[in-house]
């Protein structure tokens, strides 16, 4: 473990992203496309599964058989309770008001999937710290899939949990939607969240965990990061020209929502949002002016931002900076309840 990543990042952690970014060099092609047969074989990946882990249970379920979109549903379980059967995976939920949060993995738009375990293990830790309903989409991916389909699958995930009577709470027969997500699974709550607004449906809340977000400009972090903490500006480069449509630059409204060919949402109803930026992720100025960008469009936003934290720390419980966020996620979701 080199130098100053001794002093910041817990080991397991480390070693987690360290390998994360070897299978991910192994990966890209300079050529711009992707081993993907590889990448599934690299993934480690674990079924849904109706028997309770950690008090939490799942099921997968084809939400759009035209693009074969799957979402896995975890669901907090009753102890006293046995294995629900088929029919009782959908059955209503009982409490008053029960937060229903469509979560987006992360992985740069390229990587992971729903039923990744890294990902299956931070969706049941959701359930469990939020006392909610979680949906992760499994979304389609580039290079294969570009603009905008991780944002149309996520529009129709959005549209599918909204349309569940068995996700409505008591309290008012609504589905109280929050959407969230890491990395690239930021960007697209951010982007869903959008569409949302015109489509009608109500979304309370966005919680972007280390958003990637980007533009043409070269900024300060990203000159003073590049390649010192498990990511380079090249690494970032090549995912943007494998997500975004051929011929576009970094500053497309996908990547910098804010920038010169951006959208105002200041005569809209963007729901309010909770950001957080690690200090040593090499993209954090563009982390920072979405929420600059939020603010001066009106719209509430909550930062923050952890200056000793890495990417990825969200992943693993074994550093202060997971529970204080974790903390901030449960209590932005029960601010509604």
């Amino acid at each position: 473990m080199a130098g100053s990543n001794e002093m910041v990042v817990p080991l397991n952690t480390w070693v987690l992203i360290s390998n994360f970014k070897l299978a991910y060099t192994l990966l890209r092609r300079p050529d711009g496309t992707f081993n993907r047969h590889l990448a599934e074989f690299l993934d480690r990946k674990v079924p849904a599964n109706a028997n309770p882990v950690d008090r939490v249970f799942s099921f997968d379920v084809i939400i759009d058989r035209g693009t074969s979109l799957l979402s896995r549903i975890y669901r907090p379980a009753i102890v006293e309770e046995p294995q629900p059967n088929i029919v009782e995976l959908e059955k209503p939920v009982t409490a008053e008001v029960v937060p229903v949060i469509i979560f987006f993995h992360g992985g740069s738009f390229a990587h992971s999937s729903a039923n990744s375990a890294i990902y299956d293990t931070l969706c049941r830790r959701l359930v469990g710290i939020c006392k909610a309903v979680v949906v992760s989409v499994n979304y389609r991916r580039a290079p294969e899939n570009r603009y905008p389909c991780a944002y149309d699958d996520g529009c129709t995930a959005l549209k599918w949990v909204n349309s569940r009577s068995w996700l409505q709470s008591r309290k008012d027969s609504k589905v109280h939607i929050f959407l969230a997500g890491d990395s690239s699974g930021g960007n697209i709550a951010h982007h869903v969240a959008t569409r949302a607004v015109e489509s009608g449906i109500d979304v309370l809340g966005n919680i972007l965990l280390n958003p990637m977000f980007g533009g043409q400009e070269r900024t300060e972090s990203e000159r003073r990061l590049d390649g010192k903490y498990f990511v380079t500006l090249q690494d970032r480069d090549w995912y943007w020209r494998a997500f975004l449509p051929e011929g576009e630059d970094r500053d497309h409204l996908a990547c910098n929502p804010f920038g010169p060919n951006g959208r105002s949402l200041e005569e809209i109803n963007f729901p309010k949002s909770l950001v957080v930026v690690a200090g040593f992720d090499l993209i954090q100025d563009w982390q920072l002016a979405y929420v600059e960008g939020l603010k001066k469009a009106g719209k509430e936003v909550k930062l923050l931002y952890l200056e000793q934290a890495t990417i990825g720390f969200y992943l693993l419980p074994n550093n202060n900076h997971f529970h204080t966020v974790m903390a901030e996620v449960s209590k932005f979701v029960s601010s509604d309840c």
